[in-house]
């Protein structure tokens, strides 16, 4: 009896492990795609707020980095914002899905993204080693800005984005990690939405792809009904969803990243539910996916001038 059970998990061990090996062998390809390429990672949502979830997305991008890939995380942090407009007894407006930022706030927008949420990521993926650098558009004049409105305040539209200190930061074999605050002509500061700024980047630096990770699993037909979800559609599809104005505030600033970066040559854009466990992961390196992908409309037609790094003295960086 005791040798049948052996022989019984054992063959369940063996099953295991030849799924995880097939599954390993899926990963290849898309690798091979991907190895030196820039993966640009709009990173916010229920997934930055959660402890847990941080963690392991962070794990996840380290490992981007470790298999060849070039990450650059852009992040918000309004609900960090919000808690501490509150505390310091400053209110909360928003006008079409965008924070109106009087001088006050964009103080808050500046401690609580460069001061707070970078420095904790920075600090989490250099758990695994040497490898991030937090900076803010300011940086190198990394991201410029001009107002959006006067009603907005500090509120700012991207005019530019300037790749240089992005480009030497991934050619030295660091993971950017950009707060998404800008600079303007006159040096003053402006809050700009981070999927905006996520876009402007991968379309600047020649990205491969651009990812979101956000509370939704990704684009539905209808989001009342769970099962139209939409695992493909391409950026005439997209640009149609602006043009008839059916989407909600919080997925306009997605779509209109994802247009912005498609339509400037970057590769595939992907909307993802960065609650669910190494969605990243899965989204990138398995056939299916988990979210809604985005494709230019000659879906084969991939431009063949990304900006490639060798993998170099990455392991110096890594912790013995």
């Amino acid at each position: 009896m005791d040798l049948q059970k052996e022989s019984t998990i054992s063959r369940a061990e063996r099953a295991l492990a030849l799924g995880s090996a097939q599954l390993l062998i899926e990963t290849l390809p898309w690798i091979k795609e991907s190895t030196g390429k820039v993966v640009v990672v709009k990173y916010g949502g229920a997934a930055m707020t959660d402890e847990k979830l941080r963690a392991d997305v962070m794990s996840d991008i380290v490992l981007l980095k470790l298999i060849g890939l070039n990450p650059i995380i852009v992040h918000g942090g309004g609900n960090d914002i919000t808690a501490y407009c509150k505390q310091f007894g400053l209110s909360t407006e928003f006008k079409d899905g965008l924070r109106v930022t009087s001088p006050e706030v964009m103080d808050i927008v500046k401690m609580v993204l460069i001061g707070k949420v970078n420095q904790e990521l920075v600090s989490q993926l250099n758990l695994h080693g040497h490898l991030a650098v937090g900076l803010n558009g300011a940086d190198g004049h990394t991201v410029t800005a001009s107002q959006l409105s006067p009603e907005m305040g500090q509120a700012g539209v991207v005019k530019q984005v300037d790749t240089t200190l992005l480009k030497d930061l991934i050619a030295a074999h660091y993971i950017p990690v950009i707060a998404s605050v800008a600079v303007g002509a006159d040096g003053s500061s402006y809050n700009v939405n981070a999927d905006i700024t996520a876009g402007a980047i991968a379309a600047a630096i020649g990205a491969h792809k651009v990812i979101f990770l956000t509370d939704v699993d990704g684009m539905y037909r209808d989001f009342e009904d769970k099962s139209s979800l939409v695992s493909r559609m391409y950026l005439s599809d997209a640009r149609a969803m602006l043009a008839d104005e059916t989407l909600s505030k919080g997925m306009i600033p997605k779509i209109q990243a994802c247009v912005e970066a498609l339509s400037a040559g970057v590769a595939r854009a992907h909307i993802l539910n960065g609650t669910l466990p190494h969605s990243l992961l899965l989204e990138i390196f398995t056939d299916e996916g988990v979210g809604t992908m985005i494709l230019p409309d000659e879906a084969d037609e991939v431009p063949d001038d990304f900006v490639e790094y060798p993998a170099g003295d990455l392991a110096s960086k890594l912790h013995g």
